[in-house]
């Protein structure tokens, strides 16, 4: 209720108003970036519709490509997301450890996005950020996407260069290879790419959204629609893994590292959070062994934190409807340990 008054024909504010007028900084910008997928990402028949990313310039050596530098850029994500957590898995399988710094903001996504609140003092300790919209914000002051991990940021400038996450691990398996450890795996073959970059395809859109679009789904048709491609392709996926160790044989490529983390995240977060509910990933016996197989090996389980999962789902803000926050117990998860028995599939 406005507590203006007239005198002798002037409105004049209270004195609370004046206070609280005085106190207004005229100079603040206005906040663009975008802290919800809510805010820009459902369309009309209530389908989720991920944004696109705005920083996508490739690593290369030729022109009006991003630099492949030692030491230059640092790799921001959070444990929760599964888009962050393959370049992160790729990056340690590859070597690139003491090549591109790791920054890591806090799994609770807050209202005002990623948060650096892990690091002393709340500062992520390389780049004096706080949030992660500053480097955004930095680099394109009218963004009003989500600030999103993974990001790629040049140190030098402080500005976020890269976060296409679709083609990122790509980047570093193809356009790093000089920085490459000893015996790094070759995780994107050359002969492979087209058939590697169409099940890459699939699972995004099927699995690795699909969980998510069940999850921010505005309306039950949508949110069937999506509930039903995602176990249509999970069933493809367990007969596919059947008689194989890895989705293209004996061998571990880029599509197993992007099918992983979101089985990682199955049964802790999406099965509950999303309502992705017909079947746990342990109640596929191929798909549950498969996924216990790659957290056994190094640069998958090591990078895998279950709790931070669940915290990020469960407390972050503009995820689901959870307003006490209250986080799952459980379920379980000592069973990622046990034998998978998958090693006779290897020939």
């Amino acid at each position: 209720m406005s507590m203006l008054y007239k005198k002798e024909g002037v409105y004049e504010m209270s004195e609370n108003e004046q206070q609280a007028f005085c106190n207004i900084d005229f100079n603040k910008k206005e906040n663009k970036i975008a802290t919800a997928e809510a805010t820009h990402e459902i369309k009309e028949d209530g389908s989720f519709d991920r944004q696109k990313n705005r920083f996508s310039i490739p690593f290369g050596n030729n022109e009006g490509e991003l630099p492949v530098e030692n030491g230059r850029y640092r790799l921001l994500w959070a444990p929760i997301c599964p888009w962050a957590h393959r370049a992160v898995i790729v990056r340690k399988l590859l070597g690139l450890e003491d090549v591109i710094s790791l920054g890591t903001a806090s799994p609770v996504r807050t209202e005002e996005g990623w948060e650096f609140s892990l690091d002393e003092g709340g500062i992520d300790p390389v780049l004096g950020i706080r949030y992660l919209k500053e480097v955004y914000e930095a680099a394109d002051p009218d963004y009003n996407g989500r600030a999103t991990v993974p990001s790629i940021v040049d140190i030098k400038t402080k500005q976020v260069v890269n976060n296409d996450y679709f083609r990122l691990t790509n980047y570093l398996e193809t356009s790093w290879a000089p920085f490459h450890k000893e015996n790094a795996p070759d995780l994107y073959p050359e002969h492979l790419r087209a058939e590697i970059d169409a099940l890459n395809d699939i699972i995004f859109h099927e699995v690795n959204n699909g969980v998510y679009k069940c999850g921010f789904a505005h309306s039950q048709e949508a949110y069937e629609q999506a509930y039903n491609t995602l176990f249509a392709r999970l069933d493809e996926l367990e007969e596919r893994l059947s008689n194989q160790r890895y989705l293209f044989g004996d061998f571990m490529t880029d599509s197993d590292i992007r099918l992983y983390v979101t089985l990682a995240r199955f049964d802790v977060a999406y099965h509950t959070a999303f309502k992705a509910n017909r079947n746990r990933i342990v109640d596929f016996p191929n798909l549950w062994a498969y996924a216990r197989d790659l957290y056994q090996t190094p640069g998958f389980g090591d990078t895998t934190d279950f709790e931070s999962i669940k915290k990020g789902y469960f407390a972050s803000a503009n995820v689901i409807e959870n307003p006490l926050k209250i986080v799952p117990k459980g379920p379980d998860v000592s069973g990622w340990s046990t034998p998978h028995n998958r090693e006779h599939l290897s020939k």
